[in-house]
């Protein structure tokens, strides 16, 4: 589902402080280039994903540096959106008045299942035109990762995927090494 007509991410500010999404259990919709957009349901292999990649997240990274942020909006006012990604890592500050921006962005990464194809097609732009550095698909079809860099204009120039028995590094934190099966394989 997608609005008529578009709405500047002030309009969309001003449409939650007035209820208008409530209750919030029924309106679960993210701003993309002016258009309020429909959000999957989450199932359990994304949920369970998504909570493997925050543990590791949370364990691994430096506290005092970064923000790890589970399924919270990130302001991209210059391409009238509020995305809203399954995981980001922000640095370390107070959000109480504004959301973060891509300025203050490390990682961000989208869990998907039935949103691959969003997620690989205009997600993927949306990210690159933003200048998103680091921006990670977790395919939990095929039990990869799949990591774009290299931003130029609305695509990546690399992409690389890594699978069961691979490990990933963040461009923010190259040291870490995330072992793919962390996110997939039975504990």
């Amino acid at each position: 589902m997608s609005t008529v007509s578009n709405i500047t991410v002030e309009q969309y500010e001003r449409m939650m402080a007035e209820g208008v999404f409530q209750p919030a259990e029924e309106h679960h919709v993210e701003l993309i280039r002016g258009e309020l957009r429909e959000m999957s349901p989450i199932n359990p292999p994304h949920e369970d994903a998504t909570d493997r990649l925050m543990y590791w997240s949370i364990d691994n990274l430096p506290r005092y540096e970064v923000r790890v942020r589970v399924q919270n909006s990130l302001g991209i006012p210059e391409l009238e959106s509020v995305p809203q990604p399954d995981l980001e890592w922000v640095r370390q500050r107070n959000y109480k008045e504004n959301r973060p921006t891509t300025v203050d962005l490390l990682l961000v990464a989208e869990i998907s299942e039935s949103s691959l194809r969003f997620d690989r097609g205009e997600k993927a732009r949306l990210y690159a035109e933003a200048g998103v550095q680091d921006y990670w698909i977790v395919n939990t079809i095929a039990q990869v990762i799949e990591i774009y860099r290299r931003p130029r204009a609305s695509s990546y120039q690399e992409m690389k995927t890594f699978a069961i028995g691979d490990s990933v590094s963040p461009l923010a934190f190259p040291h870490l090494k995330l072992p793919v099966a962390e996110l997939f394989v039975a504990e």
